[in-house]
């Protein structure tokens, strides 16, 4: 259960920074925005505030924020419809009932001559109240339109994705991504923050229970000075002789609230990866500070992107097989594993996923908001946009094999911890 609720809590963070980037960009450029989704499939959980539907959804395989004009606009008023007009107070038409009319008395029926309900914003047409009298009504740019009961915005073009500058709809998308990388750099301030950041001085971390330097009556914080005679200057030295002295006593001499003492101390004898070492139990001094904590977040997000971008470029030559991918399956078995090794084990192995998340998603593969990146540079270059039918195709044709490789990455995790 503790796992199926880490899954949960750690996917949905991902996905909902993701789509929070895109969100907070494409309302800042005055995009309208339709609805804001985690997950995909039916809804389980819906709630509007302002322009924007918030929901949940049944499939837990990603989300979207649905921005007025990347797909076709939902309504076309033609000539000769039959439709009921509600006004504000200063007589601009804030409803435009498309059916249903008996539901609203106080709608004015009219017969449709012309409407523009994204350019001019207007509709004339000839009221029923008014033998043959062809009227011009003004729509109001945030006009809702009902159909079978349910409102929707109208989308004038100044606010959709289309009509943004170049600019404007590049963060848009590249928001998602960038986002990742925000919460990967938040999520390991937070851990060095609680953890502490490991120093290279020769003091004392924390002292396992069970451990020689425990027995011995070493104290977390003591300062080391020099073993067997030998002066130490860093954790590293300290380190190196333990290391190099299994089942050897060590004589230590350590300052403690200012005052020199010598302490004797026998590593005991370990075999890590079939070779044998001195070990003491005493972990790393650390430090918190708010400084230190900013420079290991920048350190750690840098690492794991620079190590992610390296075993996908060895995908690419070759030397990494499509069978080790791991999809959401694989993933859940190895937050299993994770989750039984701490809180701060999971959290890093959070801010890992999110920046693999972050980077997958800016690869120039169609469907991916990398994809939608690589359109608008050939934009840039060619000084005007591509087909939006045609870079739809290819979209389109790009989600498909996604979704293949989706299954195929899904079945081979089946395979190797189910079969």
């Amino acid at each position: 259960m503790t796992t199926v609720i880490a899954f949960i809590v750690i996917f949905g963070a991902l996905v909902f920074f993701h789509e929070l980037g895109h969100l907070i960009f494409a309302k800042r450029a005055g995009i309208l925005c339709r609805e804001f989704a985690i997950g995909f499939g039916p809804k389980v959980f819906s709630h509007k505030k302002g322009e924007t539907t918030y929901t949940i959804r049944l499939l837990p395989i990603g989300g979207f924020v649905r921005m007025a004009g990347e797909d076709p606009e939902m309504v076309e008023i033609k000539p000769g419809y039959r439709i009921g007009l509600l006004f504000d107070k200063d007589e601009t038409v804030n409803k435009i009932i498309l059916n249903n009319k008996e539901k609203y008395p106080d709608c004015r029926i009219i017969e449709v001559e012309f409407a523009d309900i994204e350019k001019d914003l207007i509709i004339k047409g000839y009221p029923d109240d008014e033998d043959d009298q062809l009227k011009t009504f003004v729509i109001h740019p945030k006009a809702m339109i009902v159909e079978n009961g349910i409102e929707s915005q109208i989308a004038p073009l100044d606010r959709q994705f289309g009509a943004k500058t170049l600019w404007q709809r590049t963060m848009a998308i590249f928001a998602g991504p960038m986002m990742n990388f925000v919460l990967a750099f938040i999520i390991f301030i937070v851990i060095a923050l609680l953890q502490g950041v490991p120093t290279n001085d020769p003091k004392l971390g924390e002292i396992t229970a069970d451990g020689a330097a425990k027995a011995a009556g070493l104290h977390k914080g003591d300062v080391v000075q020099s073993i067997n005679g030998a002066e130490v200057t860093s954790w590293a030295d300290v380190v190196e002789i333990i290391r190099n002295s299994p089942n050897k006593k060590l004589d230590f001499t350590i300052t403690r609230d200012g005052k020199d003492m010598d302490v004797q101390v026998t590593p005991i004898e370990k075999t890590v990866d079939g070779k044998k070492m001195g070990l003491i139990g005493v972990y790393s001094p650390v430090e918190k500070s708010p400084i230190q904590a900013i420079s290991a977040g920048v350190k750690d997000t840098y690492t794991w992107t620079m190590q992610i971008i390296g075993m996908l470029g060895k995908l690419v030559t070759g030397q990494f097989s499509i069978n080790m991918l791991s999809g959401p399956v694989g993933i859940y078995q190895a937050t299993d594993t994770v989750a039984k090794s701490g809180i701060y084990y999971l959290m890093k192995w959070a801010g890992i996923l999110s920046i693999n998340l972050g980077i997958m998603n800016l690869l120039p593969i169609p469907a991916l908001d990398g994809g939608r990146l690589m359109f608008f540079a050939v934009e840039a270059l060619r000084g005007k946009p591509i087909d939006r039918q045609k870079e739809g195709m290819v979209h389109f044709i790009g989600f498909a094999l996604l979704m293949l490789l989706m299954l195929v990455v899904t079945w081979n995790d089946i395979q190797r911890f189910f079969l």
